[in-house]
């Protein structure tokens, strides 16, 4: 609550398209000694026998002098078109130029820059394996001009690698046997072993081709599987992450669901319509950037557990953007980059074994901004921002969905509540919609604007099929024109995101029916914060009645016991042992109990 780039380019090979942030033209130093140039966490997929897309991120290893600015040049070998990228100016013809952002310009001596990322489509002529293995990739990369002789041209290239079973969303019962398949293969060696993971956790491993195991004896959750390859040389791949369920068996009921879009539901791995109905468990957002650890209270067993006397089956985490990238802004008593990225992880994993679906909303982000509406005159992640920043979040995004990718049960919101339309004094709707949705430079917004087409790039291009939440306008409580302006994703699993409070302008069924139910009968809606501050309950009372009558999902503001009531809303609970406030936490406690998925 906040009242208290990658940029993209679709074209056809031939046209001349420019995406991106431009950078300053100026001389940049050569690379005396070459460079070097790989396809870092690239995915590849199959939409049809002879055709898919794949997604990359481009790590440019200088082998040379230091550079200040860069531009990387190559050909995509046949069949494959590149058709966008972010945190870098694209130019796509027959050949693709890619030029830094400016901020990420500096390439030191024997350093790797892996800011500026990808994607594109590839064909062939008659159907093969899926996707083409090895994947080809350029074999012509410049660097400044001067030809990358480190490239994939010259050196060992990486083993590939496909899992082929179980399947994502493949369910199971405890105590259960999880049978793994998958090929592999290496083009200039041969393969030594085939690992297969549990999240970073290796099960077992096969020597010899058909690369199978049993895993016997598995406990009820959710899991993260992958397998990973060996070459001769020492290269490892690892195909995408895969989330499989395994109920019964617990006292937990067994792990959360995997979902995703199916018409205007959610649906279930079975096929099943579910509702997100929750709570939101604030401090990721705040505590990191004010110097205070990680969390402002407990995130373990004991906390869930009161969670669930509620009936509570979502919880959406908000998160900050400096601190799961590792700023220097973060304070040394905050919580900051590898360590905040693996307490997201540890909270999102226990939540979801535990039957409880996590939304993981970017709440706090970077830039500047000083007009209407602003809640700080800080360029740092230290309130809420009208728009996320070109800079940075994109990255975020890439990093966050490559953290949860294969794991379902975990939906992205994007951006907790967008307000362009605040900061162009509400001038110009139009102008205001479509910076939600292309981002670039907004009217009123001092630094370039992540749209959401680009964080739903930046999102798609790691291989993550994750459902994603889209907001609105005047911290997305207006939806009016979403479905005009809604990005396009290839996998088909967009929501979007609505925040009601007593206090917002849409706060009359007459305006749900016209503007939310809308867009409820085309997407899913999940009602990502409701609320009021009157310490009452009569409009949430409201708000869940419709919702429930619409197949609205929501989730109440919120599940920490700050024992506030006033213009930034109410808290449902006076302690983490979840005794509910008086009388907004009882009014929200007694309906949710009433409810099912």
């Amino acid at each position: 609550m906040s009242h208290r780039n990658p940029i993209l380019a679709s074209v056809a090979i031939g046209v001349l398209v420019v995406v991106g942030v431009a950078a300053m033209a100026m001389p940049a130093a050569a690379a005396t000694t070459g460079c070097s140039v790989a396809y870092q966490s690239l995915n590849a997929w199959e939409s049809s026998p002879t055709s898919g897309g794949f997604g990359t991120t481009l790590a440019i290893t200088n082998l040379g002098d230091p550079i200040n600015h860069w531009t990387l040049a190559f050909t995509p070998p046949g069949g494959q078109t590149v058709t966008s990228g972010w945190n870098a100016t694209f130019t796509i013809t027959s050949t693709v130029s890619v030029t830094d952002a400016g901020w990420n310009g500096s390439i030191a001596t024997g350093a790797t820059n892996a800011t500026a990322g990808m994607q594109g489509t590839w064909s062939r002529s008659s159907a093969g394996s899926a996707p083409p293995n090895p994947f080809p990739l350029p074999t012509d990369f410049t660097l400044n001009g001067v030809r990358c002789t480190g490239s994939t041209a010259g050196g060992n290239q990486a083993p590939t690698v496909n899992l082929t079973s179980p399947t994502a969303g493949q369910a199971f019962t405890a105590p259960a046997t999880v049978n793994f398949v998958a090929t592999a293969g290496d083009a200039d060696g041969g393969v030594v072993r085939v690992d297969f993971l549990n999240g970073a956790t290796v099960i077992g491993s096969d020597t010899s081709s058909p690369y199978t195991l049993s895993w016997a004896n598995v406990a009820a959750g959710n899991y993260s599987v992958s397998a990973r390859v060996v070459d001769s040389a020492g290269a490892t791949t690892t195909s995408a992450p895969i989330t499989i369920s395994v109920g019964g068996g617990s006292s937990t009921g067994g792990a959360a669901p995997v979902l995703h879009v199916a018409a205007n539901h959610l649906v279930t791995a079975s096929g099943a319509t579910y509702r997100l109905l929750g709570v939101n468990r604030s401090s990721g957002e705040f505590a990191c950037i004010q110097g205070n650890g990680m969390w402002d209270g407990p995130t373990d067993q004991a906390v869930i557990d009161a969670m669930k006397t509620w009936n509570v089956h979502m919880v959406r985490v908000p998160l900050n953007e400096e601190c799961w990238l590792g700023h220097n802004a973060v304070p040394p008593t905050g919580t900051s980059g590898a360590a905040y990225q693996q307490a997201v992880k540890d909270w999102v994993n226990l939540l979801v074994a535990n039957g409880i679906n996590v939304v993981l909303d970017l709440h706090w982000s970077f830039g500047q901004y000083t007009g209407p509406g602003a809640g700080c005159s800080d360029v740092n992640a230290t309130c809420q921002k009208p728009m996320p920043d070109a800079q940075f979040a994109p990255t975020f995004w890439a990093q966050v969905a490559t953290a949860f990718k294969g794991n379902n049960a975990v939906i992205f919101d994007l951006f907790n509540e967008p307000f362009p339309d605040a900061a162009n004094n509400f001038s110009n709707a139009t102008a205001a919609w479509t910076c939600l949705r292309d981002g670039g430079t907004c009217t009123g917004i001092g630094y370039q604007v992540a749209g959401m087409q680009a964080l739903v790039n930046a999102v798609r291009a790691t291989g993550a099929t994750n459902v994603i939440m889209i907001g609105g306008l005047t911290w997305t409580n207006d939806l009016s024109q979403w479905l005009t302006f809604k990005p396009t994703d290839p996998t088909g699993n967009l929501m979007a995101s609505w925040h009601s409070y007593n206090f917002n302008g849409c706060v009359t069924t007459a305006c749900w029916d016209s503007t939310i139910g809308a867009v409820s009968r085309q997407v899913p809606v999940l009602t990502g914060e409701i609320g009021q501050n009157t310490c009452a309950h009569d409009y949430v009372d409201q708000v869940m009645a419709w919702a429930d009558a619409n197949g609205v999902s929501y989730a109440a503001w919120t599940w920490n016991p700050w024992g506030v009531c006033n213009s930034v809303g109410n808290v449902l609970i006076l302690d983490w042992a979840g005794t509910p406030t008086s009388t907004f936490g009882e009014g929200f406690r007694a309906h949710l109990r009433t409810q099912r998925p």
